[in-house]
């Protein structure tokens, strides 16, 4: 029976809970409506010691104090306030709306009935109205916070503001229940900060099995990556989950709340602080500026718009060949435009193909583009690997409309996202995007006005495709983590630290430039997925431990995938004004060779010629060394021995040369 009692309790304070917030003040103004004429009456009981004695026989009073004391608690804001969440501040209402009424109804009785109320009921009346109005608010308080005590026990790592704040959101819900802080502070050790004692993080392990914690939620806003790296590290053994709150940025631009739990980012394991961006960098091919973005809806493109909002450009062009994404990448930045009140800036969402030069080049001429960022490409190593004509034409032809129409309408700056992949390629997707940046190369070999420049990095944490996303959704359906080999290495870097240097680098070009961002240490894919297991609290399933909760699976390495990526071709490397962006000198074609490729390599893709193809791409660029075999899907299927047609014998649907 205390069983079905205690979940029939709890089921009545999550009703109470989840209450319209017109029917909880429709309650609580009902309530003061029976309960203050009666703190009236009891102060004259009291006082005169009968129970219902003849000076409390004046009816008139009784509506008279309430018709004070409703008005005053509502302007006072006690039918505002939410119980589950009232602190200090109810208490301090409470105290000066009776008071008031006190004082109101003392002399008003002075002048107009004297000897009716006598000064010691009021005394009373104050003492008794106080305690009933604080005190049931409060009993209903406590009660709906005892019921809550039945949520997940959690840990709050940083006992400051944020914590606090944190801790007093938590205290209004029903899933979670915070029972200790952990600050490294000393002087804030062994404090109570809304009912919940403070703690060394030495302690945890104890506290972890006297107080039953199975979350540790991180408050620290404001510190340093490097920091919450070490914090993360010191908590990883312990085999309890870890999550954070947003980050102040996040909070002050309204895009999180203080109560919306998230899991540890991974870019806190990488420890590594971005460099503060330089503004002139920054605003000298963007601000008052009509910007085009191709690829706008993709991880880079996308954030590339997000952030060139924040430097106020004349008109910000959409391309994007996915509907849905233009569509959500369009209904988000007006949504920041008119959150941030940034009606100068106009922005176009336009489909289409960079492979189609005329749309393009319309594009470029109708709204008198001066900025290009190229962001278009196929970029999932195995996918591209599997269908390699498409990745050709998609990284390498869609590059050299994109250019081309950029000099046909007098694009002043072209800016072309690389990848590491391209340096050394074992695969078609690095291939064609190192040929993607001779194209550019061989175009500003031309002696054009507008100004081109390339910039590679290695991956984007969290990115589409990337290892982050699929690794989380692994571990939350238990397993296995695929890892493709044990010593599979990687650079990482944040899609909007990556974004950000982007956009400086497209000022640092002089022409024909290749730019390097400085990825810090590189990241052994394995350790990154045994963190991420550690930091939702459960353990990697091994020889020493098969018990554990999550396998780690190794696949073996895809097709034209590295073990190790790099970043330089060579060693001949030169800084710049940023710290993070390095000036690379590599070899380059001039133009009347990179066009006698194209057409080449233009004549092998249209006659499905993949073989073709790739010897073409080896020789255009020298470092490329397949790891696997032809592997496109539909040139296999047609090369079968027992396949009735061959590709050589397709009409070619289009052959167009370079000019």
């Amino acid at each position: 029976m205390h069983g079905k009692d205690s979940y029939e309790t709890s089921a009545l304070a999550g009703r109470l809970a989840r209450l319209p917030r017109q029917t909880k003040r429709a309650i609580m103004l009902l309530a003061d409506t029976v309960m203050v004429p009666l703190c009236l009456l009891g102060a004259f009981v009291l006082r005169f010691g009968d129970v219902f004695p003849e000076q409390a026989r004046v009816v008139w009073l009784y509506p008279l104090v309430l018709g004070l004391c409703i008005p005053v608690f509502a302007r006072l804001g006690l039918y505002r306030a939410v119980v589950r969440f009232m602190g200090p501040r109810v208490v301090h209402a409470v105290v000066q709306g009776v008071a008031i009424v006190a004082l109101v109804l003392g002399i008003g009785m002075h002048f107009l009935a004297p000897g009716v109320l006598p000064v010691t009921v009021l005394v009373i009346f104050w003492c008794v109205t106080v305690l009933y109005v604080g005190g049931s608010r409060f009993a209903v308080r406590s009660y709906l916070q005892r019921q809550r005590r039945r949520g997940e026990r959690v840990a709050i790592y940083g006992a400051g503001g944020a914590g606090a704040r944190l801790a007093s959101a938590l205290t209004g819900g029903l899933e979670f229940v915070p029972v200790a802080f952990l600050d490294d502070s000393v002087t804030l050790q062994g404090s109570v900060i809304n009912g919940v004692e403070v703690f060394s993080p030495d302690q945890l392990p104890r506290l972890l099995k006297e107080l039953e914690i199975t979350r540790v939620l991180l408050a620290l806003p404001s510190v340093s990556r490097r920091r919450r790296k070490q914090i993360i590290h010191r908590l990883e053994d312990m085999h309890v989950h870890i999550q954070t709150m947003p980050n102040f940025s996040d909070l002050i631009s309204g895009n999180a709340r203080v109560d919306e739990i998230r899991e540890v980012d991974v870019a806190d394991l990488l420890g590594r602080d971005a460099v503060p961006p330089k503004e002139g960098l920054l605003d000298a091919c963007i601000r008052n500026k009509v910007i085009l973005v191709t690829g706008a809806g993709g991880s880079i493109g996308s954030e590339l718009c997000r952030q060139m909002m924040q430097l106020g450009p004349r008109k910000l062009l959409l391309l994007e060949v996915s509907e849905l994404a233009l569509y959500n990448l369009n209904k988000e930045l007006l949504g920041m435009l008119e959150r941030d009140d940034q009606d100068f800036i106009e922005i176009i969402p336009l489909l289409g193909s960079v492979f189609d030069r005329n749309r393009v080049a319309s594009i470029m001429q109708s709204y008198g583009v001066q900025t290009v960022y190229h962001a278009a490409a196929y970029k999932h190593v195995p996918i591209v690997e599997q269908n390699m004509l498409e990745g050709v034409r998609n990284n390498v032809f869609g590059t050299l409309h994109t250019a081309l129409a950029a000099v046909d309408s007098g694009v002043e700056t072209f800016v072309l996202v690389s990848t590491d992949k391209a340096v050394c390629p074992t695969n078609v997707m690095g291939a064609t995007k190192r040929l993607a940046e001779m194209v550019l190369q061989g175009v500003d070999d031309r002696g054009v006005n507008t100004r081109f420049c390339m910039v590679r990095f290695g991956n984007v944490l969290e990115s589409s495709g990337s290892v982050v996303p699929l690794f989380r959704e692994q571990i939350r359906r238990g397993g296995p983590v695929t890892v493709t080999h044990p010593e599979i290495i990687r650079y990482f870097m944040t899609i909007p630290e990556a974004a950000q240097l982007v956009l400086q680098a497209g000022s640092l070009g002089k022409g024909g430039d290749v730019f390097v961002l400085d990825m810090g240490k590189p990241v052994k894919i394995e350790d990154l997925a045994r963190r991420m297991v550690h930091l939702m609290g459960l353990t990697v399933m091994g020889e020493n431990n098969p018990d554990g909760d999550i396998q780690i699976k190794y696949t073996g390495l895809r097709p034209a995938e590295k073990l190790y990526e790099e970043l330089l071709i060579g060693n001949n490397v030169m800084g710049t004004t940023h710290p993070m962006i390095m000036r690379a000198e590599e070899k380059m074609l001039p133009w009347e060779e990179v066009k006698k490729i194209l057409d080449d390599l233009r004549a092998a893709t249209d006659q499905f010629e993949c073989d073709l193809a790739r010897e073409i791409l080896m020789k255009a660029v020298e470092e490329y060394r397949p790891a696997a075999e032809l592997v496109d899907h539909v040139w296999r299927h047609n090369n079968r021995v027992d396949s009735p047609r061959q590709i050589g014998n397709v009409t070619p649907l289009s052959s167009k040369r370079v000019q």
